[in-house]
């Protein structure tokens, strides 16, 4: 028997760009993150305190995109012009997270959402019951305490202009939120498309992926007319992810088991889709559709989700909203146009975006 030939392991193809641009972001501001997260002040307050930071610190280093931060950082080489950034900038990008994190926590507990990136929500993590809900909410309270003190102490000339921007557009994000929970989204009547739209935009926000990119500019020292093209972008972008979970909220496929609880129908959310469908549909479909989302919980079943897809996707609501996220995907191409090129920098932006669509879609 002769000698077994090498056999080379297939090259591996080096990353692109982009993708080598997300790992330096996830590495650097998981590395703040970390740090921001020890508290060496607090560890001797409580011993049960410091149980509990110690899930918060599990809970936020989840492995995720990290796209907000990303964004940031394009935002500002692109205003800059250099790919070179201060370590402050490291910093705001890790409060922004420690931002998104306090949000997120609050959303589960109130949505009673089970599990977040791979695994169990901070309130069912924390304690059974309502105590882990009670726990939650003071533990994201902590987070947003702590994600000032990171925003403001980042050293940046306009880490508070900034910081003022980005809370602002959190204040508007909570107006959409309020509505959701409180009426459950958009009415199935005269004006609820252009009310189930505004929510939409009022939601988007949430994902920051606009204001990241113009606190990234802002930080930079861009003026007026160049933060509002990447508002622009991001605007666009945001609307065509929102308009994206939406479909995925009542049609999709669960990407992952953690969306399995969240579906709409079954949480009683009128979102785009059922609204425009709804806006479609003849007098019978719309009574039954009205009749569907009034069941109570205990009977809005298998069977009856699927007849609100066959409803909803025969009037036309699944195609008007995918319509909607084309129109505004493109307009992101058209507005992304408009920025500045310095170094290329302009095709990093555009690739990152590129990232994104491949999650929208």
């Amino acid at each position: 028997m002769g000698l077994t030939p090498y056999i080379a392991a297939p090259p591996v193809p080096a990353p692109s760009v982009e993708q080598a641009w997300l790992q330096l972001v996830q590495a650097r501001v998981e590395a703040s993150l970390a740090e921001l997260l020890e508290l060496p002040d607090e560890s001797r307050l409580d011993i049960r305190w410091t149980q509990a930071l110690g899930h918060v610190r599990e809970y936020v280093l989840r492995p995720t995109w990290r796209m907000r931060p990303a964004l940031l950082l394009a935002g500002y080489c692109l205003a800059r012009g250099s790919a070179s950034v201060p370590a402050g900038l490291w910093r705001f990008a890790a409060g922004m997270e420690l931002l998104h994190a306090f949000q997120s926590i609050h959303e589960d507990t109130a949505e009673q959402t089970v599990l977040r990136r791979g695994g169990l929500t901070l309130h069912h993590v924390l304690a059974p019951g309502a105590t882990g809900q009670h726990l939650s909410v003071v533990v994201g309270d902590h987070l947003f305490a702590r994600a000032m003190e990171t925003l403001l102490s980042s050293q940046l000339p306009g880490a508070a202009q900034a910081s003022r921007y980005y809370l602002r557009l959190c204040r508007y994000t909570a107006v959409g939120r309020y509505v959701d929970l409180e009426q459950g989204g958009a009415r199935l009547g005269p004006g609820g498309v252009v009310q189930a739209l505004r929510l939409a935009r009022m939601k988007m926000v949430r994902e920051g992926l606009a204001s990241a990119l113009v606190c990234g500019g802002m930080l930079a020292g861009a003026g007026a007319d160049l933060r509002l093209r990447l508002a622009r972008v991001g605007c666009h972008v945001g609307l065509a992810y929102e308009l994206r979970e939406q479909l995925l909220g009542l049609f999709g496929e669960p990407r992952s088991s953690e969306k399995a609880p969240r579906c709409d129908f079954i949480r009683g959310r009128r979102t785009f889709p059922v609204v425009a469908a709804w806006s479609r549909a003849v007098p019978e479909v719309r009574w039954e559709l009205e009749s569907l989302w009034g069941l109570p919980a205990e009977r809005r079943d298998e069977a009856a989700l699927a007849r609100v897809r066959q409803l909803v996707d025969g009037a036309g609501g699944r195609s008007a909203t995918e319509r909607l996220v084309v129109r505004a995907s493109r307009g992101a191409v058209r507005a992304l146009a408009e920025l500045p090129n310095p170094n290329g920098l302009r095709e990093l932006v555009q690739a990152l975006i590129g990232q994104l669509a491949h999650r929208i879609a």
